[in-house]
Formats: C-alpha cells, structure tokens, sequence
C-alpha cells in the first residue's frame, strides 16, 4: 500500500464506527453496509483531501449518497425477492460500530424500527436517522441531501410521525421484551397453545424472511391465535431445534438452529404486557454475522 493510500485508509478509520452505524441504519444490511464503506473509500482516495475541511462531515456525505442509491435500486429488486424482507441481524455486544456507537443509539438499531423504517421513501428515511440518531441539524443534512433545510424539516416531520404510529406497538422496557421472549420460546417448544395465544396481542403480525432460500412464511401472519398455531407447528416436541439467547440489534433474541443446520433469528417487540410482533430471520445471507 502506497503512503497516500495508506493516510486514506487512516483516515476513513478514523470514522468507520460512525460510517459504518450510519450505512448501516440506513440499509439495514450489514454486507450493504460494507459495501457502500468500501466504495467511499475509493472516492476519498480520488479527492483532492487538502480541499477537505471536515472529513467526517464529507465522508458521511458520501455515505448517505451511496446508501439513498442502494435504496432506490433496491425497491425494484424487492419486486422479485421471495417473500417478506426484514433487515439484517447483527450482534451487538460487543458493539460492532466501535465506541462511538452510544448505548443511547442502541434503540435505532432494533429490528422493529428498522422494518418500520423500510415503509419510508429513502430521502424520509435519510432524514430521519440523520436528525434522529445521529443529530444532525437540518442546515448539515440539507448540504448533504442537496436539498433546503426547509425541505429537510418536512421530510422528517412525515417520517417521525409514521415511526410514532408505529412506536406504540414496541414501547416494551428491554427486561420486559426479554421475559415474553423467554415465556414464548417456552411454550412454542411445548406446544402449549394457550400459553403462546395468551402471550400475543391480538393484533400482532408475525413476519418471517427466508429469502427462498430457507422454509419461511412467504406472507405476514396475524392475530394471536394463528400466530401460536403456527409457532406451536414449527417449533413444537416434535421437531429438534437447539436455541442459545443472545443480544442482536441491541436487544435480546433467539438463535435457532434446526436439525438439518438451517440457522433463523427471533425478536419480538412488545407493548402492554403483549408481543406485538415477531420478526424471523433465516436467509443465510443475511446471517454471516451471527454466530
């Protein structure tokens, strides 16, 4: 490695936990994430860096602008992806966006508002997880996005609005989220239909993502009845799952490993004492980081 690329590489690493937390929240896929890292790093190497005021603000620059691209070839793509796409799992303790990652952040990582944060246009969501979680006043986000502040402002009051709708379905403390996760896993194994019903809202929805490559519900599953009836039937006395607990997305969940090796994720969020929803992950693609 040359000296000029080798005083590229330093400084982009200086930032990386930041870059990487950002790409990440804004793709929802670890791999994603990388890629687009990689790429910023082949665009810092070709700028003229002595012209550079502030690195951090223009390297992030650089990162949403790749990340907005990635999400509008993606919305086309999902058009032929085989059933439900969730964001990819990534373990959390330790943190792998570094310590710069504050425990405070920890809740723009979960599963449930990343999959709420898909349903927004990728400028909305820009927006939003630049002011929401990484503070950014609507003058820098606006530089950033090439829009007016104005503009800006608009964007993330639509945005903040539709995650507020959606927040009162996962307003659960983490202790209480662990507990219903630990009395569902329970009664799933057990079969225990009353249990499992009783553990879920009744206006839950189940999602699952297997990408084709993996059995998975190609379609949401709701209402608590159904829900159970469906865990009960896969996860049941009858069938040979080893599950180990673990954090991903800074909050507690199941790694599922299944007889034939076939690995799946589970998270739930919750509200009033009730799981809300449930969020399954077992394309293998989008399991590389899951140990």
């Amino acid at each position: 490695m040359t000296t000029e690329a080798a005083e590229a590489a330093g400084a982009l690493q200086a930032h990386r936990p930041m870059l990487l937390g950002l790409a990440y929240r804004l793709l929802g896929s670890r791999h994603d994430a990388e890629d687009v890292l990689q790429e910023t790093y082949l665009r810092w190497r070709g700028v003229d860096r002595s012209a550079v005021r502030e690195p951090r603000r223009y390297l992030s620059r650089v990162v949403t602008r790749l990340a907005l691209d990635r999400l509008r070839a993606r919305q086309a793509a999902r058009e032929t992806y085989v059933g439900t796409w969730l964001p990819e799992s990534v373990p959390t303790a330790p943190s792998p966006f570094g310590p710069l990652d504050r425990a405070e952040l920890r809740d723009s990582l979960s599963i449930a508002l990343l999959h709420v944060l898909e349903r927004l246009t990728p400028p909305e969501r820009a927006v939003y997880v630049l002011h929401t979680a990484f503070e950014l006043p609507y003058a820098e986000i606006a530089e950033i996005l090439d829009r007016t502040p104005a503009d800006c402002r608009q964007l993330h009051h639509r945005a903040a609005a539709r995650v507020r709708q959606e927040q009162r379905r996962f307003t659960a403390s983490r202790s209480e989220r662990e507990r219903l996760l630990d009395a569902f896993l329970a009664a799933a194994r057990d079969g225990d239909l009353a249990t499992l019903t009783g553990l879920v809202a009744a206006d839950a929805t189940a999602w699952s993502d297997g990408g084709g490559r993996v059995s998975a519900a190609r379609k949401p599953i709701s209402g608590a009845e159904l829900i159970a009836r469906f865990f009960a039937g896969i996860y049941g006395p009858r069938h040979r799952w080893a599950t180990r607990l673990l954090e991903l997305n800074g909050e507690p969940a199941a790694l599922m490993t299944r007889a034939d090796g076939n690995r799946y994720t589970l998270t739930v969020s919750a509200a009033d004492g009730r799981i809300t929803g449930i969020y399954v992950v077992g394309n293998p693609d989008k399991l590389p980081a899951v140990d």
